[in-house]
């Protein structure tokens, strides 16, 4: 993919997860409708030179293989989640469709940062601040019944040769919002997301960016083990996300491969070394 899309991400999607991430106090005022619904979508990469205060999101984030570790914070997450790569569709300057092709591992990698006013401050402090994995496994479709239903999300952390679980292995469907109920809210979001609070106006950033016609989306984090929720990553860390079909591999095959590094061809796997 050239780097003319948007990248978005989905807050709040997997219960329990931003409480762990300590960001469930920045959306008390978001008004949602159902109780698991997520709370908002955030932009992590809008290539655009007319972004104002907020240029900093034009640096392409996205790495295959590191992290590059912030200046200023030493309490850096692994955020495993999917990426669903998908065409954006419009009409008169409102997005209309998003056509999910491929799906990815995904590295929402994020800084806690108690005093930011928006969430995309904690999303991209420069390149190599994301991960995406090179293998993007095409969907047949994003329906029920379809072929991503199979898939879970795996996640581990290794810091001188000791490998743990730092996210709880999670099946894709376990999202609160997933399928065509997950797209509709996305649309809505991105034509009516108003700039308040912890929420960034992103049909603004759309026409800023002259309507990419791609959009890689993150649909959320999993919950974290406990290790997960009490360890942050440090230089020499290796961050590891694998989403693999639950039908073919056990839990234990994909721990297996991630301790050697090496997964099969069907797995989308994204292993990052941090530096």
């Amino acid at each position: 993919m050239n780097n003319a899309f948007i990248g978005l991400g989905v807050a709040g999607n997997f219960a329990g997860h931003l409480e762990q991430a300590g960001e469930a106090v920045d959306f008390l005022q978001v008004k949602t409708v159902e109780a698991v619904q997520p709370k908002a979508i955030f932009p992590f990469y809008v290539p655009s030179e007319k972004l104002g205060e907020y240029q900093f999101l034009s640096t392409y984030p996205l790495s295959h293989s590191e992290i590059r570790f912030p200046n200023d914070a030493d309490n850096l997450q692994i955020e495993p989640e999917i990426a669903l790569i998908c065409e954006i569709q419009y009409s008169h300057g409102k997005v209309t469709a998003l056509l999910p092709t491929h799906f990815a591992a995904y590295n929402d990698c994020s800084i806690r940062r108690p005093n930011a006013r928006k969430i995309c401050e904690k999303k991209n402090w420069g390149e190599k601040s994301k991960g995406i994995s090179e293998n993007w496994l095409p969907l047949d479709h994003f329906n029920s019944g379809g072929v991503l239903d199979d898939f879970h999300i795996a996640c581990f952390h290794k810091r001188n040769g000791v490998m743990n679980e730092y996210g709880i292995d999670s099946p894709a469907v376990g999202y609160s919002y997933f399928h065509q109920k997950l797209l509709d809210w996305i649309i809505d979001r991105m034509n009516n997301q108003p700039d308040e609070g912890p929420m960034n106006d992103i049909a603004a950033l759309l026409e800023a960016a002259n309507y990419p016609k791609q959009a890689i989306i993150s649909i959320g984090a999993t919950r974290y083990t406990n290790f997960g929720e009490h360890h942050f990553l440090q230089i020499g860390d290796t961050s590891i996300v694998a989403v693999y079909n639950a039908k073919r591999y056990t839990h234990s095959q994909i721990a297996e491969m991630a301790e050697k590094e090496q997964f099969k061809h069907d797995i989308s796997a994204l292993v990052q070394k941090v530096i």
